[in-house]
């Protein structure tokens, strides 16, 4: 049984919670068809709020490792095995040069799946981009992690290409593809860009119109500028922490 230590200042709970599980599947405490245990004991073994399980159980439910199952309970998939060329996105790091790569790679994938998404999506896809844009907003208005909901709408992009080999990648690399999840788990839990999330809401909203709008050209330009203006963030600061551009 996986012992849990203290969470680290500043790191959120539903991470805590989230890593000791991951932890125990992938240790393999629970096997793939296993059913983790219900909320009221989990909240009762960690001590932390029902929120909190929950947000961590999303959050293991966004990596592939776990299914929910309405009215019976959670149950373990199993670890993870990513192909070896997308390893890369699994491992913690606190370089932030790696995090500016991965977007460069990103930029090549989901460009293209904005692109196709405005083209092939249907009414259904659609409003589920759209309602994640205004759950992102919520978050943001509430002051709370838009980790999940990030993932989610990059996700609901993939998905409307309707070509499951896009939705397939983003599903391989995992919620850890959301860079300030990765630098943040490396970090302690210190989120490096603290004040970017208005940024990204406005980025989201430009995608989602752009799709709605059925216009591909359109809708690449918006993603290219939602990735690139990561790259510029996390370029800016890498000039301020130059000990941790390069490890």
């Amino acid at each position: 049984m996986v012992r849990i230590s203290k969470a680290p200042h500043s790191q959120p709970l539903r991470e805590v919670v989230a890593e000791a599980l991951r932890r125990q599947i992938e240790e393999g405490d629970y096997a793939p068809g296993d059913q983790l245990p219900t909320e009221p004991a989990l909240v009762a073994r960690f001590g932390y709020s029902r929120t909190v399980v929950r947000e961590a159980l999303a959050a293991l439910r966004a990596d592939g490792l776990v299914d929910s199952r309405h009215g019976v309970g959670v149950f373990v998939l199993g670890p993870k095995q990513p192909p070896a060329g997308l390893e890369l996105f699994r491992q913690a790091t606190d370089k932030i040069s790696d995090i500016i790569e991965e977007l460069e790679l990103r930029v090549g994938v989901e460009v293209e799946a904005a692109g196709l998404a405005a083209l092939r999506s249907s009414p259904a896809q659609e409003a589920e981009i759209l309602s994640l844009v205004d759950q992102f907003r919520d978050l943001v208005a509430r002051g709370q992690s838009t980790d999940e909901a990030d993932f989610a709408f990059h996700l609901a992009v993939a998905t409307a290409t309707n070509n499951t080999r896009f939705r397939g990648f983003l599903e391989h690399v995992g919620r850890r593809i959301i860079p300030r999840v990765k630098f943040r788990s490396a970090m302690g839990g210190v989120d490096p860009l603290p004040n970017r999330d208005a940024i990204l809401l406005r980025e989201h909203e430009e995608v989602a119109d752009a799709i709605s709008a059925r216009d591909p050209d359109l809708a690449r330009d918006a993603m290219r500028r939602h990735l690139q203006g990561g790259i510029k963030r996390y370029r800016a600061l890498m000039r301020t922490r130059p000990s941790e551009g390069t490890g």
